[in-house]
């Protein structure tokens, strides 16, 4: 049987405070750059616009900058420091997963 490794990535601002950036969140901001809008990008993750809307102003605040820009009628787009954020969390997930990957056979025996 081969054994599978699988990791969570979350950064967090503050150990008493739940994760600010994460994989879910990370979704959803792809969802908004594909979409151009939170609400719809909510609605594809089967998730409602109110924890959408309040996951990312969680965020912002432990991460002391806006994600999301809004534009009421016209939609949301990421700002440039949430297009960074989101750049940096999935080229450090890729590398997480990378050397799980390398090393995960370290725990086969035989």
């Amino acid at each position: 049987m081969a054994i599978k490794a699988r990791a969570r990535l979350t950064f967090v601002s503050d150990d008493n405070l739940p994760g600010a950036f994460g994989q879910g969140i990370a979704l959803l901001m792809d969802g908004v750059e594909e979409e151009h809008s939170l609400n719809r990008a909510a609605k594809r993750m089967g998730m409602a616009y109110s924890k959408a809307w309040r996951i990312i102003k969680e965020a912002e605040g432990q991460l002391g900058y806006e994600l999301l820009a809004r534009d009421g009628a016209r939609g949301s787009t990421l700002t440039p420091e949430g297009k960074r954020a989101l750049e940096v969390y999935w080229s450090i997930k890729q590398e997480v997963t990378e050397i799980l990957e390398r090393r995960v056979h370290e725990l086969e025996l035989g």
